[in-house]
């Protein structure tokens, strides 16, 4: 391992700022997933009623990303990320204050809060590539993804302790308060938007999308998401059959921890040789084969998960580098949202998917399902170029139709 881009990055002017304040820009959204349904659930005293409007707020997050995503790159992403995360937050205050006697407004609520959830991720994804090249460029968005796996697992940890200390309502209120200041801080260190002259080229959404490498890589991150998503509720049903529900809070911890260390392993080599996205989805998907022949006891999955979760920061993270050198500048903020929007439909087909897996067939035949979803994943990537050596000497050269 080489340690030397890291310590590159450290010393970049306003790589460090950025990252720390984009992870605890988006930790409000994450923590708010678990006070949320509880509120859901006591308001209606029913969790399929919690189900609805968690769905509503997925649908608003899919609708919202690439329209604030596209007007950050056209306006700049400061004003775009301050105002739509008050506007979220405003949301989240008006979904913890109202009365339980008022439980059917909450998917409306809940839907115009996903609608507002502020297009951090993309921005931040899109503002990599002009702050560092080369090899501290691949290290970036390797700990750019392993970071985002650290906020899964602390994230929903932080929302279910003030469930449980103190209530649902303020684990919903507490989260659009922090989001006021994180968000602000996060948005003041926005990029101004490029000028829009003869020299940049703006693409119509289906120009954007309807390419040869773009389109496989927004596919490719659907699916592994589908696939993850899949996983983290067989997770839970495999506590469930085992009789203890603290299981899936380990098994949880044990996958973003294998997630966490092969990013940062991953993001500190050298790169000395042709990197295909498509060889790690295949070990991606190797290793929820793996995990299909490792549920006959906890210790034996939890093994087979830590090993997979290896390859999971570094195969995302290479989807981000494919998908950022593929895209012009002038918007790869918008290209990021149409990304963060297929993950939100991934997310919860794979979950309802998994359930109805479980159901008819049995636990073990989740990790059967994610397998063969990264196998598709795989399988689109087949013709992304690779990213090269040389691409570390020199800017590489996009792709824009």
């Amino acid at each position: 391992m080489d340690l030397s881009a890291y310590r590159a990055l450290w010393r970049t002017r306003g790589v460090a700022s950025l990252l720390a304040s984009a992870l605890v820009a988006r930790l409000p959204v994450m923590a708010s997933a678990v006070p949320m349904s509880f509120l859901a659930k006591d308001a209606a005293g029913s969790f399929g009623w919690a189900g609805v409007v968690a769905g509503a707020y997925s649908v608003g997050t899919a609708l919202g990303g690439p329209i604030w995503s596209r007007l950050a790159d056209r306006r700049g992403g400061k004003w775009v990320v301050i105002g739509t995360g008050m506007g979220w937050s405003l949301a989240m205050f008006v979904l913890a204050l109202l009365p339980n006697d008022w439980y059917r407004l909450m998917p409306v609520v809940s839907a115009l809060a996903g609608a507002f959830v502020s297009p951090i991720t993309a921005t931040l994804r899109a503002a990599w590539p002009r702050l560092v090249q080369g090899p501290r460029l691949r290290a970036v968005y390797a700990l750019d993804a392993t970071a985002q796996e650290v906020l899964f697992a602390i994230g929903p940890m932080l929302g279910a302790l003030v469930v449980s200390f103190v209530n649902p309502r303020a684990g919903v209120l507490s989260a659009a308060a922090i989001a006021l200041v994180s968000v602000w801080w996060y948005g003041v260190q926005q990029q101004p938007a490029m000028r829009h002259d003869e020299t940049v080229r703006r693409l119509t959404a289906p120009q954007l999308l309807w390419h040869r490498h773009r389109l496989p890589l927004i596919l490719a991150f659907a699916f592994c998401v589908t696939a993850f998503a899949s996983v983290s509720l067989g997770i839970v049903a495999f506590a469930d059959d085992h009789g203890n529900r603290l299981i899936a809070g380990v098994l949880e911890t044990v996958w973003a921890v294998g997630s966490l260390a092969g990013g940062l392993i991953v993001g500190a080599l050298p790169g000395r040789r042709n990197s295909f996205v498509w060889r790690r989805a295949l070990l991606v998907s190797v290793g929820m084969l793996a995990c299909v022949f490792a549920t006959w006891s906890p210790v034996s999955l939890g093994i087979a998960l830590l090993l997979s979760g290896c390859v999971l920061a570094p195969t995302v993270g290479a989807l981000y580098e494919r998908l950022g050198a593929m895209t012009p500048d002038s918007v790869r903020t918008e290209i990021f949202g149409w990304m963060g929007s297929g993950a939100m439909i991934g997310g919860a087909v794979g979950s309802a998917f998994a359930g109805l897996v479980v159901e008819a067939f049995g636990v073990r035949y989740v990790w059967l399902m994610a397998a063969v979803l990264t196998l598709l994943a795989t399988l689109s990537l087949l013709h992304i170029p690779p990213h090269r050596p040389s691409d570390d000497a020199t800017v590489e050269e996009v792709a824009v139709a």
